[in-house]
Formats: structure tokens, sequence, C-alpha cells
């Protein structure tokens, strides 16, 4: 079969590859008709995530339908058309449990790296680095999914399928960056970052009731994009004062829940942002945190804080004294996938949540290494490309 392969730094290939096979009970085999492209997976093109391996296949943003079940599988039947969890969650550890997913203690086979670079072993992650499991990704005619009763949810009828993709990862995403910052009915949210992932988290948080949200970003399109989609207001960091505006929004306070949406990539313009990307360069820093740095600096006293974007390890000039002194809550997480799929599936049935405008460029397999292109340089608008391995 065809798939998509990562073979270096910023080399990608498409290329056949053998067809995954059933290694578990609780295992299907899904016919990929979408996935598509993530930030996080730019740290992988560009060598930040220094634990992959050449023909690794990519991908972890996916739906499909099912065309074969392991003889362990309960809910899931040959024809159903699934969107299925970036993540790879067991359902009966502890963290499973406490719906914890991306924390699963039994999916990762591969738990040396990550105790190694934080203390604790996550879960699995599909198609990311041999950190995260090794697993085969969702850039390819078929897949392997492991857990599939966990971590697979039929699409209900009434929700087309570049609506249904988004479920998988990026508004599942958003919406565990949502539900943990504690956002409540009547705040003010700040995101930074207007991709898949920051439009998603502007829109749920107005979803559970924040009353004005603002979306932080350089990008015209996506701007446009958050403005039309997500009800947001609008600021071009590269324009303004970021911090200065939302307390002049705020009534001086500044928001209640700021939510970083950027990962260790982040763009900052001046000095800090050169700094910040010489460091990275040189591996005296692996990520670059501008994105956190000015929502720590923004967040009202009291206020949340949460991390989305992707961070591997290390950070430079990190404001920890604005943390402890304003009293912020300073959290982050992995997508706990199956925690919030079903909901979204809902509200997308509903309508109540709009995701297709993120698919900016419709692509077969073939042309994913264009995709990636574009998506890496931001060319054409391109906000998300979506490939479609069947046509």
């Amino acid at each position: 079969m065809r798939a998509v392969t990562w073979t270096g730094i910023n080399q990608l290939s498409v290329e056949d590859v053998p067809e995954p096979q059933l290694l578990n009970d609780h295992d299907v085999i899904l016919k990929v008709t979408r996935t598509t492209t993530c930030g996080s997976d730019l740290h992988l093109l560009s060598g930040y995530i220094p634990f992959m391996r050449a023909g690794d296949v990519i991908g972890h943003e996916f739906m499909g339908e099912v065309v074969e079940v392991g003889k362990g599988v309960r809910d899931r039947r040959v024809g159903d058309r699934v969107v299925v969890a970036s993540f790879v969650s067991c359902g009966a550890c502890w963290y499973c449990h406490h719906e914890l997913y991306s924390l699963c203690d039994n999916s990762n086979p591969n738990p040396g790296i990550t105790e190694g670079l934080w203390g604790q072993a996550i879960g699995g992650c599909l198609g990311y680095s041999h950190a995260v499991g090794g697993y085969a990704g969702s850039h390819a005619e078929y897949m392997r999914v492991p857990f599939a009763d966990v971590g697979s949810f039929v699409v209900p009828d009434g929700v087309p399928d570049d609506r249904a993709l988004f479920a998988s990862d990026a508004a599942s995403t958003a919406f565990t960056g949502v539900d943990l910052a504690g956002v409540q009915p009547g705040d003010t949210v700040a995101v930074w970052g207007a991709g898949a992932v920051g439009q998603m988290a502007a829109r749920l948080s107005s979803i559970v009731g924040a009353e004005r949200v603002f979306v932080v970003d350089r990008f015209p399109e996506r701007l446009a994009q958050a403005r039309t989609h997500a009800g947001a207001e609008t600021i071009d960091y590269t324009t303004t004062d970021v911090a200065a505006e939302l307390r002049e929004h705020t009534g001086g306070r500044g928001p209640d829940v700021c939510i970083e949406a950027v990962g260790m990539e982040a763009h900052s313009p001046g000095p800090q942002g050169a700094y910040d990307a010489v460091k990275q360069q040189l591996r005296l820093q692996t990520d670059r945190p501008s994105a956190v740095r000015e929502a720590i600096m923004a967040c009202r006293k009291g206020g949340s804080v949460f991390t989305l974007g992707v961070f591997a390890a290390m950070v430079d000039k990190f404001p920890l004294g604005a943390v402890m002194n304003k009293g912020l809550t300073l959290r982050g997480a992995q997508v706990h996938g199956p925690r919030y799929i079903p909901r979204l599936l809902e509200l997308m049935d509903r309508g109540e949540l709009v995701t297709e405008h993120l698919a900016t460029h419709v692509l077969p397999l073939e042309e994913a290494p264009r995709g990636y292109e574009l998506f890496k340089e931001k060319a054409d608008g391109c906000v998300r490309a979506v490939f479609t391995p069947h046509g």
C-alpha cells in the first residue's frame, strides 16, 4: 500500500509499505478516508523530536472505515465509519479510569525514552516517533488501530467527513485545554495561535459560555477564519503590545484564561525571537517558549494559563516568578481524546461546531510532500492540508 514516510529532516516520501495486520485481539484495520497535517508533525520534520527512523509512517489525525476486526473487539463492526483518537489508550489502567487517556500506562511500548525526558512515561501516540510507541501513522491507505473499542468512535450519519475528521485531534485537543483550563461562563479567554487547534479552542470557549474570546496570531487569513467561524476578536501580535491591548479590553485586569496553542516553534518578532531561535538551533534549549511567556505575562492575577502546543523538554527565560507571584494556575496536557470526542461529535451533529473551513487544501496522498510544504510555509492560505488516500 501507499504511505507517507519520514526519510530525514525536512524530507518526506510517498512509497509502498507493507499492509497492516491485526496484532492483538482488540485491534481493527481501518481504510483511511481522511487524514490531515498537524502543527506537531512539523516538529518531527524539523528534527526537534529526535526519535524518528527512516521509513516511519507519519500522521495521527484521521478517520476511515473499519475493514477488519480482532476477535476481542466488542463495539466495532466492519463497515463502521469512525474517527480515531490520536493517542492510544487501553481503557483499563488507573489513568484511563480517571479519563487521563494520553497518560495511559499500557499503550507505550517504549517507555524508557519519555521516562528519561520527563520522569514518567506517557501513553503511545499513532505516527509520532518511537518516543511514544513507534506506531505506524495515518498518512496511509490502511492502518492498524489498537484498543479500537476505546479509541475509535462511530460518526453520526449527518456529520460529513471533513467535519468529523477534526474531532480526531484538533478539536479534542482544544477541548482538553478549554476544560482543564477551567473556562467558565462569563470568562474572558485569550488564545495564542489561530491554527486549527487555536480556532477550535476559541469556538469551544464560546460554546461553554465565555463572554469574550481573543485570538492572537499574525496571519490575516487565519485571523479572518477565527473571526468568521469562532466568533473571536483578533489581535495581530506584530502590530501591537498584546498584553497591553488585552488589559485595555478587560478593564486593566487581563484575561481570566490564557490558552497557548502554538508550541515549541513559536515565532516572535524582535531580539527575543532571534535569541530563542538561535538557542534552539544550537540545542541550548529544545523549545521556543515566546507564546507561553506572553500568555503568562498577559494573564490576570489569579488566572489560568494552559499549554496546548507540543513542547519537548527544556526552555530558557521562563517567567516562573510571574507564575508564582501572580498566583497563576499553569497546566498542560496532551489530548485526552476519548474523554471529549463523543461530545464533539454531538456538537458537530447539531451544527454547533463546524470545522470544514479548516481543510483549506484537500489533496491526494501522492501529493502529501507538497501539502506539507504548503502547511509548513503557511503558503496559499493553508491552515490544514487534508489527504484522501482513496480518492
